[in-house]
């Protein structure tokens, strides 16, 4: 299966845009659990952080790793990597139930975190999370990919925050992904691992939510989950939907889903829809359906006319490099500490209001 058509290892790379010299800063990598990992490592190596150390329990997951990034060196245990004055952060994609205990031992050990999405499963772990965030002063930072590692998203992210559209009203996010059943390891479908799938999916789409509204918190108008059709795996939710209204009077809704046909060329059509009171922008993120196989398509509707603009190319990933500098500096200019906690707070609240509908 191609890459593009492999959402579980789907690891965007952009061009090298080093914001600190070599040796400046370091990171590890930790419980591959996800193969989210490789694009989590790729965004801080082309943002210029040297990846010294891997860990993980699992020597093929640790073998698969070094295929890609051969000069790491392969760590006895976590302890080895946290006990390396050298690391600055530890990224990792461990099983979703399994990342905030992480996160408390990389913080309480003086490292920054970076975590896969959902960065937690339940609320009493965000209470844990925010707690040892606030007792170390490091970094809980949340991969949020769907926005962060795709062009077209942080184009629009310019464009909304630039005015474009003028106050946005509502956005509208379609998440649909590729199932791959036979390929995904058992913890994905026990629902106290993976959290249901408004907490894993949807953590993507609140995360836009919060960032094209502008809204600061939200409360959940509805929520749904359901399994249509994966009988044989009952605790899979492969299908979710949930509205939520921001508290800057936003409207969001949000479709998840693991039903992309394998007639699809990627492995999810995911578009957003962002209506303001001057326009709106419509993202096709990974494919134009029928037209072009490639993604990163941005069309925008205003009072000047109708515009398309594929941006493949031309923003890059400016995420990893404000969070090495963040991390570096103590600022907060790829992401509010805030910003990560709440877009998770609110798929655990969608989550825990869902009705199960089949």
């Amino acid at each position: 299966m191609s890459q593009k058509s492999d959402g579980m290892n789907y690891a965007p790379q952009g061009k090298p845009s080093p914001v600190v010299k070599p040796g400046e800063f370091t990171f590890a990598a930790a419980h591959l659990d996800h193969g989210h990992i490789f694009g989590q490592c790729n965004g801080l190596i082309e943002a210029g952080a040297g990846l010294k150390w891997v860990y993980d329990p699992d020597p093929k997951k640790v073998e698969d790793f070094r295929a890609k990034f051969p000069h790491v060196q392969v760590a006895r245990s976590l302890d080895e990597i946290l006990a390396d004055s050298s690391v600055q952060l530890v990224a990792a994609a461990a099983v979703p139930c399994d990342r905030a205990a992480l996160g408390t031992r990389v913080l309480e050990a003086g490292k920054h975190y970076f975590t896969d999405k959902a960065p937690l499963t339940t609320l009493e772990q965000l209470a844990q999370a925010r707690a040892v965030v606030a007792r170390t002063k490091r970094k809980y930072a949340v991969y949020y990919s769907e926005r962060l590692h795709v062009e077209s998203a942080m184009y629009a992210t310019d464009l909304v925050q630039g005015g474009a559209i003028g106050r946005v009203l509502q956005v509208l996010g379609l998440g649909p992904h590729r199932l791959g059943k036979a390929g995904r390891p058992a913890w994905f479908f026990e629902r106290a691992k993976y959290g249901g799938i408004l907490c894993d999916i949807g953590s993507h789409q609140f995360e836009q939510f919060l960032t094209f509204s502008g809204a600061t918190d939200a409360t959940v108008a509805h929520a749904a989950v359901a399994n249509y059709a994966n009988p044989d795996k009952p605790e899979l939710e492969d299908f979710g939907e949930a509205s939520l209204i921001g508290n800057n009077g936003a409207s969001n809704y949000i479709r998840v889903d693991w039903f992309t046909p394998s007639g699809l060329s990627t492995w999810g059509d995911g578009r957003t829809i962002i209506l303001g009171t001057k326009g709106y922008i419509e993202l096709r993120k990974y494919v134009d359906v029928g037209r072009e196989a490639t993604g990163d398509h941005v069309y925008i509707v205003d009072e000047k006319g109708e515009r398309h603009v594929n941006v493949t190319g031309q923003v890059g990933f400016r995420f990893f490099g404000q969070l090495i500098l963040d991390c570096l500096n103590g600022t907060e200019k790829a992401m509010t500490q805030e910003h990560a906690f709440k877009a998770a707070e609110l798929c655990l609240r969608a989550q825990a209001a869902a009705k199960r509908i089949a």
